[in-house]
């Protein structure tokens, strides 16, 4: 028990000291919500990656995901690495980071408004991130909490109030900047700590070969495998449907989380970014990959004692397995998880009180606001969202996977489509936007009554809708004037001079 204490008071001095010796860079609004876009690969690529992983994907889908699919889960993994991170640094990151300097946007309600000349679309997408950002931060103290529980017998809303003080304390002192350090730090924390956890629960079971063993002789209770030995260790395991949606909604959704993108309004240069998709795709490998296959063991766990009216506690499962291991191996846990939460959730809050700051309350309610004035409300809405989440938190609805995958739907859902086409396509329009809204959010919403999905699903059909019903609107809908588009398109056609070992000669603009 010491030695875990020393590591989280450690943990914690470091994390506040990062806050403070970074307060000077978060003495303007750039500074404090971007980091004056100067931010290098090695940052970034990290801030990514841990706001990407938390204690939902360590405690609550590691542990639900690997139980239902077996070894077959680390396909959610290997997804986020090549669609989540990957993909999404190619595909968004240059043009994100261009278009969104070129029209002085620091949000993503912010550009969305300015790409589709909007105001209201501005004002609703403020409204979308602040309401369905709530349900996610709830669902990262949820799984933080159930980890402390078993480490220290610490009761959950005392750990949900004392991770939400510190989250907050440095993210309030130092903004982006004190953010992407601490990530920088967690995530190394998160990258050994992983390989450790995951060597030490394979060979609690016996080594990887006994417990593979043991885990093939396991018949499936999933019904389209029922009874069928070895489906937990098969290459698609025993529900590949459902495990595609998972895959769809944990990878994709990515690319429309605003937390998510507004890593790459930050980057510094065109050289982080190329380095920067290096990293985050290692990153997402080794703890995204290595997270699905350490839950993919959930069944050789003893869930007896953690089922409540005959079903399994799925957030449970992976504090369970974790509970034999030598104490200081738990300490390390604790501090891993810890910090892919604490990452996570310093991103969260970020993103919505500049959201609410820069989108909502500036020039709609308060029409002349100095730097000084947007600084402390960004920092006053810090407090409140935290309040909330931690109120929610205290008495959560459901499991961390159905609430982030409410979170996710609502929001890769509404934003996803707009962004992926505002940068690449002039013909998309502002019916189809709001389509897309109308869509994204009205699914979302009634499917947590009507039940017809599953939550995980139905933020997998969110997105993949989205995609489609925003062109198919543009279409039929009025265009933007062409003045306007061409404006926000013209940042892509100036020329710049470059050395020839970042292009080839033929394509170089001489002097």
């Amino acid at each position: 028990m010491f030695s875990k204490i020393i590591m989280l008071i450690v943990f914690f001095a470091v994390m506040i000291g990062v806050g403070l010796y970074t307060r000077k860079a978060a003495t303007d609004v750039n500074g404090f919500v971007l980091g004056g876009r100067n931010v290098g690969p090695w940052l970034t690529a990290f801030a990514y990656g841990t706001s990407y992983f938390s204690a939902v994907v360590f405690v609550g889908y590691a542990g639900q995901f690997g139980y239902k699919y077996g070894l077959s889960s680390t396909w959610i993994g290997i997804g986020n690495a090549l669609i989540g991170s990957l993909l999404a640094w190619v595909i968004l990151g240059r043009r994100t980071r261009v278009m969104s300097k070129h029209l002085n946007s620091a949000t993503m309600p912010d550009f969305l408004g300015k790409r589709y000349h909007s105001k209201a679309i501005r004002i609703v997408a403020a409204l979308i991130s602040f309401i369905f950002l709530i349900p996610y931060t709830a669902s990262v103290y949820n799984g933080l909490s159930r980890l402390f529980g078993m480490a220290f017998n610490v009761p959950y809303s005392v750990c949900v109030i004392v991770m939400a003080v510190l989250t907050g304390a440095y993210v309030i002192l130092g903004g982006y900047m004190a953010t992407a350090v601490n990530d920088f730090i967690q995530g190394i924390i998160m990258l050994f700590g992983i390989v450790a956890v995951v060597v030490s629960v394979i060979n609690g079971n016996g080594g990887f070969y006994e417990a593979y063993k043991n885990l093939s002789a396991m018949p499936s209770d999933v019904a389209v495998t029922e009874g069928l030995n070895g489906a937990f260790v098969s290459f698609f395991g025993p529900d590949p449907v459902n495990l595609l949606g998972v895959v769809i909604l944990t990878s994709l959704g990515t690319w429309g989380l605003p937390q998510m993108v507004q890593k790459f309004y930050a980057i510094k240069d065109e050289r982080s970014i190329r380095r920067g998709t290096i990293i985050s795709t290692f990153f997402a490998v080794v703890v995204a990959g290595g997270c699905y296959f350490l839950g993919g063991f959930a069944r050789l766990a003893d869930v007896s004692s953690i089922t409540v009216d005959g079903k399994i506690v799925y957030d449970a499962i992976i504090p369970t397995m974790l509970s034999k291991l030598p104490d200081l191996l738990i300490g390390i846990v604790v501090v891993l998880v810890l910090s892919a939460s604490m990452s996570t959730l310093s991103s969260l809050v970020l993103t919505s009180s500049s959201t609410l700051t820069l989108d909502l309350i500036k020039d709609n309610f308060v029409k002349k606001m100095s730097e000084k004035k947007q600084l402390l409300i960004m920092r006053i809405f810090i407090v409140v969202f935290i309040v909330i989440s931690v109120v929610i938190a205290m008495d959560p609805p459901t499991f961390i996977a159905q609430l982030m995958g409410i979170s996710w739907g609502a929001l890769a859902g509404a934003f996803l489509a707009p962004l992926l086409y505002g940068l690449y396509w002039k013909g998309a329009t502002r019916g189809g936007v709001w389509a897309g809204f109308i869509f994204a959010v009205g699914f979302t919403v009634a499917n947590m009554y009507t039940k017809w999905a599953n939550p995980i699903n139905a933020g997998a059909i969110a997105m993949v809708g989205g995609l489609v019903i925003v062109p198919v609107v543009s279409l039929i809908t009025p265009k933007l004037d062409k003045g306007e588009i061409d404006f926000s398109f013209s940042c892509y056609e100036k020329k710049k001079v470059v050395e020839e070992k970042i292009a080839l000669p033929e394509d170089v603009i001489q002097n």
